[in-house]
């Protein structure tokens, strides 16, 4: 298991840009590059659309009520005399995509969230990050699990092959690939064992990733009302490296998303342009998810903080010179 940062001073140091030339930097960063190749090369090969992300939009991603959220602040600004939002996740205008356009793509979407200052020490978050979002019309939450986990499995066997003197530089030569199918918990499960902070305590005791299912988040995730229960997933990574996947099955029926909407307090008028799709039966029903970049290459690399990764930290609660 990592050992954990115990000073705001050793922040400081990972966030300074003195460091990015050195030895183990640079092979940070050639198992960041291989890892994306690896893993944009296996999508393209199995039929998908590489989109651009968005950046600025009128409409983001609520987070609301997810558990694991802490925004600080969500970035405004007026561009041609429109109130715009810093994107804090492509999920919204993912499933207009997946609805009117192609029905299966990825995106490296940057996202923007001004996490709680004090969340800098728990060596897993980040103010800017970038998800390797995946979404496919009609697909189960299963079919999501097979193919993050092939890229997971792929990626770290490229590492392990051809960059086996950067891994034992890193102290990361043991890194196994992990067996797949992963193991799949529910909620329910994990929480009677380790109580409400499940997703840390599970995730010491791992040895390999793990999905947890039937997560209450927010109102685009599908709720089975009937069986009650929730089509939506976390992935676990182990030594403590936590959630590094959220996704799920996504909701399209216009009656129902409403209903959501309200009972969780949002603004109707935020998520007209997707409801009006739905009204009108244009909402196709999708599943997809996205993979933390960063917090990816930080387990494989076993970094103790994952704005070890990015060549200009964006750790919560300090800006840095760039």
């Amino acid at each position: 298991m990592r050992a954990r940062l115990k000073s705001f001073m050793e922040l400081e140091r990972i966030a300074s840009i003195e460091g990015l030339g050195d030895e183990r930097k640079c092979a940070i960063f050639r198992v960041k590059t291989e890892i994306l190749k690896t893993m944009t090369s296996d999508l393209l090969e199995k039929g998908f659309y590489w989109i651009l992300p968005v950046m600025l939009s009128r409409a983001t991603d609520p987070l609301w009520p997810d558990p694991g959220a802490s925004i600080e602040k969500r970035p405004e600004l007026e561009v041609y005399g429109v109130r715009v939002k810093a994107m804090q996740s492509m999920i919204l205008h993912k499933r207009v995509l997946v609805s009117l356009g192609p029905e299966r793509f990825f995106i490296y979407s940057p996202n923007i969230r001004i996490e709680r200052r004090d969340r800098a020490l728990t060596g897993r978050h980040l103010y800017e990050f970038t998800q390797l979002e995946v979404e496919v019309a009609y697909a189960r939450m299963e079919d999501i699990f097979k193919i993050y986990e092939d890229l997971i499995a792929k990626s770290i066997r490229a590492v392990k092959e051809r960059l086996r003197d950067e891994l034992k530089l890193l102290g990361r030569d043991g890194i196994e690939v992990p067996e797949t199918p992963f193991k799949v918990f529910k909620r329910r499960e994990v929480e009677e064992r380790y109580g409400a902070d499940w997703e840390l305590k599970l995730s010491r005791d791992l040895r390999n990733p793990a999905w947890v299912t039937d997560i209450p988040r927010e109102f685009y995730d599908y709720e089975d009302e009937e069986a009650g229960e929730w089509r939506n997933f976390d992935l676990i990574l182990p030594e403590g490296y936590g959630e590094v996947i959220s996704g799920g099955e996504r909701e399209y029926e216009y009656e129902k998303m409403l209903r959501k909407i309200e009972r969780d307090g949002l603004r109707r008028e935020n998520y007209e342009f997707i409801l009006n799709l739905a009204k009108r039966g244009l909402l196709k029903p999708s599943a997809g998810a996205g993979l933390g970049v960063e917090r990816f290459i930080a387990y494989v690399c076993g970094v103790r903080h994952v704005a070890e990764v990015q060549p200009f930290p964006r750790i919560p609660g300090i800006v840095s010179e760039l």
